[in-house]
């Protein structure tokens, strides 16, 4: 009996160790309840005040609150030329420490608490300083969150819709580049309370094959842009996106249908000079649709004080097309100018054949030698001087008309050759220093 009775007692311990091991375990499933708890021990009535700012580093009041801040950019939907605008959707996230918010982990088992109200702690009080319209994301619930860790950092994450100014510098459009900022500053707290940093190791993520309208985004560099006033300094970050303007579209809207517009003007050039209804028809044709096309292209544009590289394109294309249509108004002059003239030497040949009879007659009556020495000094003055080659050329058209057309020909499309040499060395190897 002796010997059995601590056989008993270790048996009935073994099984009171047990079922208190696997009452533990079923306690230790239900997290949710502890994080109920703990949200009550630190948020809890008269426990935690959301209006006073974390303490700042080593948990010393006078030093500022230290927000690290970074973005995630989703998509940017259009950039507008016309009101210097763009809008962009990200995910905006910021983290910062809070003392007040520790909590005992659970022996590593509980990482974060997460909340949906971000008006139970304490936020920094950034704003867009550049921001024209802005909207939060409700679908099918708000896209926003705050995560809570055991050591007091607090991550709030929230995606936005933002339409912000781009102050655009249009001298070299369509052949530009702009640079876009997404400025962030504290609205209420000077840079003696708080003080916004970008989060180290890649502050701006963007989201992979991009798409934008028109533009390519080249790079993004982030910098810090702190403002003074007279009620103190204020904590600011900026990111500058970078955007190459796609000239392909430009290309085949706008360029080529130009060059053909000029091309077809010249078409006048190699029809008839009788050919009034022709001409005129498709001098003024041409030339009221490379004017359409001008105010259609300025129409999409701000009207701004200085000169546009497509400006100059348009202005000397429509130069080009009105001058084919007075080249055709002097071509119809020196025609009519050409037929008074032929008529004034038909006019005067017949006089001088009528008055060579009469001179016929009375040189009968004179010597013979004397006549002989007078046709000699006549045969060496009329002798024709020698032509260049340029002359011989010329002589092939014998009226000022055809030669105005000739010329034309050729010196129109060799300056406007000239002039897009001039115009795509100027525009296309420039040095990113001219471009700001």
């Amino acid at each position: 009996m002796d010997v059995t009775r601590p056989s008993c007692a270790l048996l009935v311990l073994l099984v009171l160790y047990i079922l208190n091991l696997a009452t533990c375990m079923n306690a230790k499933i239900n997290f949710r309840e502890k994080e109920k708890q703990i949200l009550d021990q630190i948020l809890g009535p008269g426990r935690y005040d959301a209006r006073i700012r974390p303490s700042g580093i080593n948990g010393t009041g006078e030093a500022p609150t230290l927000v690290r801040v970074n973005l995630y950019l989703r998509s940017i939907s259009k950039i507008d030329d016309y009101k210097m605008e763009y809008s962009v959707q990200l995910t905006f996230r910021e983290q910062w420490l809070d003392e007040r918010l520790k909590f005992n982990n659970l022996g590593g088992r509980l990482k974060y608490l997460t909340l949906t109200e971000a008006n139970r702690v304490w936020m920094p009080d950034l704003f867009f300083s550049n921001e024209k319209e802005g909207h939060f994301h409700n679908i099918i619930m708000p896209n926003v969150y705050i995560r809570i860790f055991p050591n007091g950092n607090v991550l709030y994450s929230i995606r936005i819709s933002l339409t912000l100014s781009c102050p655009m510098n249009l001298k070299l459009y369509p052949l530009d580049k702009q640079t876009c900022s997404l400025r962030m500053a504290s609205y209420g707290w000077t840079t003696d309370d708080l003080v916004f940093l970008w989060k180290e190791g890649d502050p701006v993520q963007v989201v992979k094959n991009l798409h934008l309208p028109r533009f390519t985004l080249e790079k993004f560099l982030t910098d810090y842009c702190n403002s003074k006033t007279n009620t103190g300094e204020y904590s600011c970050l900026k990111v500058d996106l970078l955007f190459k303007r796609e000239f392909s579209y430009y290309l085949i809207q706008i360029y080529i249908p130009c060059c053909m517009l000029v091309i077809v003007s010249w078409v006048s050039f190699w029809l008839d000079q009788g050919a009034v209804p022709a001409r005129v028809s498709l001098g003024v044709t041409t030339l009221l649709t490379m004017a359409t096309q001008s105010s259609g292209i300025n129409a999409s544009l701000p009207p701004v004080s200085y000169t546009k590289a497509i400006d100059v394109w348009t202005g000397v294309c429509l130069t080009f097309v009105f001058g084919a249509l007075l080249e055709f108004a002097l071509v119809n002059y020196a025609s009519r100018s050409d037929m008074h003239r032929e008529n004034m030497k038909k006019t005067r040949r017949e006089m001088e054949a009528a008055a060579s009879m009469d001179a016929a007659s009375d040189l009968l009556d004179t010597d013979s030698n004397t006549t002989f020495a007078m046709m000699r000094q006549c045969e060496i003055h009329m002798t024709p001087p020698r032509k260049n080659c340029c002359r011989l050329w010329m002589s092939k058209f014998p009226t000022r008309s055809k030669r105005i057309d000739v010329i034309s020909r050729i010196t129109f499309p060799l300056v406007f050759a000239l002039f897009n040499l001039a115009y795509w060395s100027t525009y296309l190897f420039r040095d990113e220093d001219e471009e700001k």
